[in-house]
């Protein structure tokens, strides 16, 4: 009877294993088919970094057509290029999940396979698209090696394309950092790729003239970028009476003539009626010529004729020029040689500065730093409107008021940082809210009455009807580019002497953004991604205790708890033949 009992037993034990071995494979079944099509996960880093933006979700959600990604960074890279393809994996898959399975992506390695003799025509190609390559080197001494990546990813949507950068320069920056830098920027740059391409009219951009603003090669690169995302027209200021409304935004780049009351008019009943202005201002000539040929000029004003209508508006641009320690290298001639050459050096040039953004406002925050020339400082003026400062000079920094002069020998004498008394002074300021016009109670009845025979258009308000905003910036040249005798023009914010490239073109861009497009995807360039680096002096030294810790301390916890359930197991089955 015992021995049937014991056989009994046994069978129904090897019945309930059978039983739960398949209830757990179908549970793993189950699971693996859910995550397949459900993807969820708890971010619990202090920035989000894993976490969409409301207006990216909304963006995403809203998808009508698939948009196809294609993504060249793949193949055998770094170590740290492959962390940043992860991440772009990572988002890419956030990306699906929200778009409701209107994103495709497909990763490639445009050389995979390919002979030497065709990677010239691939290489091509790509760049036609605005792909472009990049050499990466990698390992040391005997091991050293270089390789051709392309960071970038193609955006197809509605028969429409638009490249995306994945790395993004940062100024004095390691590459470990760069890298962390653009993986923070990475859902931005999707979003606002997706959103470009998904307009079916793109904004309207006035670039005004006739007072003198700056117009040929010197604006050619930002004329180009400006034509890559918004339809943009030259308008005579001076021939016309009013601004139409379907501009989203007017640009007043670098004027050199006086505005007159009826230009000012112009200006200011756009932004009566909800427009946008972009302002970029010198309120100082510089003598670039005479530096030149005889080593010093000293500064005019040029007598603009704007101090009244910006006091309205909030700000005043200040006939000064700010001097700063922050600085790019001007190259001059510091002596000669033996057989009578000139000697070059290259020196601080303490009116070159430029401005590393500390303001955690969208347009600027996760920026690199904006080169700048011979600029002037702003004031703010206390009234209704909200005021953000979005750029300033560094803690070594000082103004010295009109008139300036300036004399290249200044090179060889920089200030010392005690003589820096005027500390960061504001030089690009946000303004929102409802302005009040500059004419408000000084036109007379008949003028009103014309002016409303003329037609609604000319109607003249004296207040904004809804906020609207501007930004006023005290630099001229923050948005032209140099030009080469060989090569031409060239990118906007590269500067010669060192080739260091500044971020004038995102700033441009983020400044035109933020006021021409609502969708809020600008709130995604906010994010940062924390770089949590150890500690050098404490991995060195406490090596070895962390070595225990995390690897010695898990095998004795598993030791420990194998010996335990090995010893209850032996006990259990002890009982059980005893009782038998």
């Amino acid at each position: 009877m015992a021995t049937n009992t014991t056989t009994s037993k046994r069978i129904s034990q090897k019945r309930q294993a059978t039983v739960r071995v398949l209830i757990l494979l179908a549970i793993l079944i189950l699971a693996n088919m859910l995550a397949s099509r459900f993807h969820y996960g708890l971010d619990m880093t202090g920035e989000k970094r894993f976490t969409l933006s409301q207006s990216t979700k909304k963006l995403l959600r809203n998808m009508k057509d698939v948009a196809v990604v294609d993504v060249y960074l793949k193949g055998k890279m770094p170590a740290d290029f492959i962390r940043l393809q992860e991440a772009v994996r990572d988002r890419m898959q956030s990306f699906k999940e929200y778009s409701g399975g209107h994103i495709i992506v497909h990763y490639i390695d445009p050389f995979e396979g390919k002979a030497e003799e065709e990677k010239k025509d691939i290489y091509q190609q790509l760049a036609q698209k605005g792909v472009v390559g990049r050499p990466v080197s990698e390992g040391d001494g005997a091991e050293y090696s270089e390789k051709m990546i392309f960071p970038y990813a193609l955006v197809n949507y509605k028969g429409k394309s638009s490249p995306v950068e994945l790395i993004e320069n940062h100024t004095g920056a390691t590459r470990v950092e760069v890298l962390n830098y653009s993986e923070s920027l990475l859902e931005y740059k999707f979003a606002s790729a997706i959103n470009r391409l998904d307009r079916n009219v793109q904004p309207s951009i006035a670039y005004l003239v006739g007072n003198g603003e700056s117009l040929g090669l010197q604006n050619w690169y930002m004329l180009k970028t400006l034509g890559m995302n918004y339809k943009v027209d030259t308008l005579d200021l001076t021939a016309i009476r009013h601004i139409p409304s379907t501009y989203d935004a007017v640009i007043i780049n670098k004027p050199t003539d006086s505005f007159s009351d009826i230009n000012k008019f112009v200006i200011d009943q756009y932004v009566m009626k909800g427009g946008h202005v972009l302002w970029c201002l010198d309120m100082l000539h510089t003598y670039m010529d005479s530096l030149q040929k005889s080593a010093q000029f000293v500064t005019t004003d040029f007598n603009l004729n704007l101090d009244d209508i910006l006091f309205r508006y909030g700000v005043r641009v200040n006939s000064d020029f700010i001097e700063d320690l922050q600085c790019n290298l001007q190259s001059m001639i510091v002596g000669m040689d033996a057989n009578g050459q000139p000697i070059w050096d290259k020196k601080p040039w303490i009116y070159m500065p430029y401005f590393t953004p500390s303001s955690k406002h969208p347009i600027v925050n996760n920026m690199d730093a904006v080169m700048g020339v011979f600029v002037n400082s702003i004031d703010t003026i206390a009234n209704s409107i909200r005021k953000t400062v979005l750029l300033s000079s560094s803690k070594y920094s000082r103004t010295t008021p009109s008139p300036v002069r300036v004399n290249i020998s200044m090179l060889m004498h920089p200030p010392t940082p005690a003589m820096m008394n005027k500390p960061y002074q504001p030089v690009a300021v946000l303004l929102e809210g409802k302005f009040s016009s500059i004419f408000q109670n000084r036109l007379p009845a008949s003028f009103l009455h014309l002016l409303d025979s003329l037609g609604p258009q000319y109607h003249y308000r004296n207040a904004c009807d809804s906020p609207t905003s501007m930004i006023v910036i005290s630099d001229g040249d923050v948005f032209l580019n140099d030009v080469s005798q060989s090569s031409g023009p060239m990118e906007m914010g590269f500067w010669k002497y060192t080739t260091s490239l500044y971020a004038n073109k995102s700033f441009l861009l983020n400044c035109l953004e933020y006021m021409t497009d609502h969708s809020g995807l600008l709130e995604a360039r906010s994010k940062d991604n924390r770089l949590r680096l150890l500690d050098d002096g404490r991995v060195k030294a406490e090596r070895k205790k962390w070595q225990i810790i995390n690897i010695g301390i898990p095998i004795a916890f598993v030791l420990v708890f194998a010996s335990c359930y090995l010893f209850f197991r032996k006990r259990k089955y002890e009982k059980a033949s005893g009782n038998a």
